[in-house]
């Protein structure tokens, strides 16, 4: 199995003829600011036979890149939502799927699991096997009390993509609450360790740092590389940097 990082917080998965991606982003929205990292249009990493979609946050499902980069007809599986068909805007092969439902992409196996989102919205994390090879991408969770049961049900994975910012949000209409919303480098690695992952590769960092409105856990990597450090195998990719599972 190969996978390639997409910006933000995206991965690419090949199996044998089969291809998958998981949160592909092209268009960043305007309220977290100038992206510090470059986003590239979607078809330079190649075609797809389907798109995973963790949650419906705007820097996670880009409908409008998705449509223009893979095709209108792709199907694009998404939380279960009921607005969800509205928002997919020019996409007309929307599946909604639940945690525990499973499904098959070519020669890749696929599974929504229980996820939790930083703002209480619909979420999952994504467990893909091809052949003996099994991964999950976690979106940009928060740590949360199913981590153990994914284990038990889903585990070991060969690698754990997960999110490490440790994001802290203002944003209008919300009360602050200084908490993170999503992973922090040193729960990133207590998440891939209950989960038996061969490997941790952090996703969901770097592009993003706008404060007061986003504001990203300081010396991330530092932390990540010392916590990680003979407790699990860290794999940092780049955008476009590619891994063998």
């Amino acid at each position: 199995m190969k996978v390639q990082k997409l910006p933000w917080a995206g991965i690419r998965m090949q199996f044998e003829t089969t291809s998958i991606a998981i949160d592909p982003l092209f268009h960043f929205p305007a309220h977290f600011g100038q992206p510090h990292d470059p986003l590239y249009p979607l078809d330079e990493f190649g075609p797809v036979d389907a798109v995973l979609v963790t949650h419906h946050h705007t820097d996670h499902f880009d409908p409008e890149a998705i449509a223009a980069f893979y095709g209108e007809t792709v199907p694009v599986y998404v939380p279960s939502l009921p607005h969800a068909l509205a928002r997919g805007g020019r996409l007309t092969d929307i599946r909604e799927i639940k945690p525990g439902e499973s499904f098959q992409v070519g020669a890749l196996s696929v599974t929504a699991t229980d996820s939790v989102d930083g703002f209480g919205d619909p979420q999952v994390a994504w467990v893909v096997q091809g052949g003996e090879k099994k991964v999950i991408h976690c979106g940009d969770t928060l740590w949360h009390g199913y981590w153990w049961n994914i284990a038990k049900t889903h585990g070991p994975f060969d690698a754990a993509f997960l999110p490490v910012n440790g994001a802290v949000l203002e944003l209008p209409g919300f009360t602050p609450s200084h908490q993170p919303i999503s992973l922090t480098p040193e729960q990133a690695v207590s998440a891939a360790v209950v989960l038996g992952a061969g490997a941790l590769v952090p996703i969901h960092y770097g592009t993003v740092h706008h404060p007061p409105v986003y504001h990203q856990t300081p010396n991330l990597l530092d932390r990540l590389t010392a916590t990680a450090k003979d407790t699990v195998n860290l794999t940092i990719l780049s955008t476009k940097e590619t891994m063998v599972v």
